[in-house]
């Protein structure tokens, strides 16, 4: 048996700066599909140096799912960084998340380099934003509807936020192109990080979104990290204009602290956000940004304002918890990472795996852990560690080969 070697920083990121930021964009009108893409391939083009746009697959109609890259380097890959993605406009009709992730990748760029907080992230982490998930519903949808169906589900008349594969589900039905594209993005990249952006209420939703019940409602379907989750829904909301004060929209509503777990306000079976925890590494809120799901464009300017400190902090707390590199010493002053390495937390029933490159992230709350990696042909290592404040190292395990 070999033995691993575990480089391991313990990070924890509860920060709150001020800046004097440059924030010229024009909030005065939507952008509809073409809009967006000449808008994405702008900004790719004048910053290459911190952007990248991808196309993560295609809708029903052949429209692109663009994504684009923000990092310090993004046309080379950056394996100690971790990966975050911003995704929204799952629902076509629900707009307001599809504006301010748009808004979000002006101000990343234009602010790079001037403002600290902005440069910060950009730095440390590898940003992936996609504003619409469904460009066909968006185009079939109306300014000034507030609660209507229109353009909310795809070209196909399938909600996507009810197409993912489920847990509590006996059997899935065959999965829409967007639904596919998503899974294969998710699958094939270390996400560590994710929030999915709705409309028509003003909360952050956190996992479980449905139970082996299906009870309608009122069913707490906690996760084995419930208290993470709860942290990074309250950390969002608590950034956010009002979203903390528990706004109530129009059907009486009301969620304290601005949080709710998924199922506990109505059970979603197939939903993304379970897809990425229980699928991948990544873990995953869903936003509801706004009581109107498509509100007059004279309303975008305040949706800005209030939700652009709650993206900035939410995209912050990846950098939470047990970050590392898993490495085999076949030769002394040499290493290899290790791929494939289960990461498990003592009394915590979920793992995350390191990377093909041998980096993982395991997101934690203050606290002391017991954490054991393993991987097929080597020994297991188990260390203390605790996780605090601030960014501490923990002194590296001796190794022998």
């Amino acid at each position: 048996m070999r033995v691993l070697f575990i480089l391991s920083v313990i990070c924890s990121l509860f920060i709150c700066q001020t800046w004097q930021d440059i924030d010229s964009i024009d909030t005065s009108h939507y952008h509809n599909y073409d809009q967006l893409v000449t808008y994405l391939k702008r900004y790719s083009r004048d910053y290459p140096a911190i952007t990248k746009l991808v196309s993560v697959g295609r809708s029903v109609h052949g429209r692109d799912l663009w994504a684009i890259r923000i990092t310090d380097h993004a046309s080379i890959e950056e394996p100690s960084e971790p990966m975050v993605k911003l995704i929204a406009n799952m629902h076509g009709n629900e707009a307001v998340g599809r504006q301010v992730l748009i808004y979000l990748v002006q101000y990343l760029c234009e602010n790079y380099g001037w403002d600290p907080r902005v440069t910060q992230i950009v730095d440390s982490t590898d940003l992936w934003i996609m504003p619409s998930m469904n460009p066909d519903g968006f185009e079939a949808a109306r300014e000034g509807e507030c609660s209507g169906v229109t353009g909310r589900r795809n070209a196909n008349g399938v909600d996507l936020n009810r197409d993912f594969p489920d847990q509590f589900r006996e059997s899935d039905p065959p999965i829409e192109p967007e639904t596919a594209s998503i899974i294969e993005w998710v699958e094939a990249n270390p996400f560590v990080l994710s929030v999915n952006l709705h409309g028509g209420a003003v909360v952050a939703s956190y996992p479980y979104d449905d139970s082996f019940s299906h009870k309608l409602s009122g069913f707490y379907s906690a996760t084995p990290d419930d208290e993470v989750f709860k942290h990074l829904a309250s950390s969002f909301s608590n950034a956010h204009a009002t979203m903390h004060t528990g706004v109530e929209c129009e059907r009486n509503e009301v969620f304290p602290g601005g949080i709710t777990n998924g199922a506990y306000w109505y059970d979603v079976p197939g939903g993304m956000e379970d897809y990425n925890y229980l699928h991948s590494n990544c873990f995953e809120i869903t936003v509801e940004l706004s009581c109107c799901k498509y509100p007059p464009a004279a309303q975008l300017a305040a949706e800005w304002e209030a939700n652009k400190p709650a993206l900035l902090t939410y995209v912050e707390m990846v950098h939470m918890g047990v970050r590392g590199y898993v490495a085999n010493i076949a030769v002394r002053g040499t290493d290899r990472g290790v791929k494939d390495a289960v990461i498990r937390i003592a009394g915590v029933d979920h793992n995350v795996t390191s990377t093909s490159d041998g980096y993982y992230w395991r997101l934690l709350l203050p606290g002391s852990y017991e954490v054991t990696v393993t991987a097929e042909g080597y020994y297991d290592v188990t260390r203390s560690v605790t996780v605090v404040g601030d960014a501490v190292t923990v002194e590296n395990p001796s190794v022998m080969v």
